[in-house]
């Protein structure tokens, strides 16, 4: 699943958070404090407020022309002449390899998220969220 900005997610699975505590306004500050842990159990809601998405940074050109080629010919190749879609559905071939190479990078996309009690996970692999 793919999350969006302003989304409303809910907690797919109980949560355990330990290590250290640091003020938000210093994050700069000393990280040695042990503060225990927190559980969040599943099923609790919140809204997206950012996602960080590495694969959308840094897709190549050859990337970034195969989605549009793609969304172009599955929007719209229906309408094509024959000759027109059978040339963007070349192209688009021409161009699987790269997106195939690009989709199997392992890059983690992340999310915070502002549960409705006010807790905020920030950081947080976006696997862990359902939509509500």
């Amino acid at each position: 699943m793919t999350l969006e900005q302003g989304q409303r997610v809910k907690l797919a699975a109980d949560l355990r958070l330990s290590g250290s505590v640091v003020l938000a306004e210093d994050p700069a500050a000393d990280t040695g404090a042990v503060a225990g842990s927190l559980s969040l159990a599943s099923g609790i809601e919140g809204t997206v407020e950012r996602v960080n998405d590495p694969r959308q940074e840094e897709q190549s050109h050859e990337v970034r022309e195969y989605v549009r080629l793609k969304s172009l010919l599955d929007d719209f190749g229906h309408q094509m002449p024959t000759g027109t879609r059978k040339q963007l559905e070349e192209q688009v071939s021409a161009l699987e390899p790269e997106w195939v190479a690009h989709q199997e990078q392992k890059l983690r996309v992340t999310v915070r998220v502002r549960f409705d009690n006010g807790f905020v996970l920030d950081d947080a692999h976006e696997g862990v969220f359902a939509s509500a």
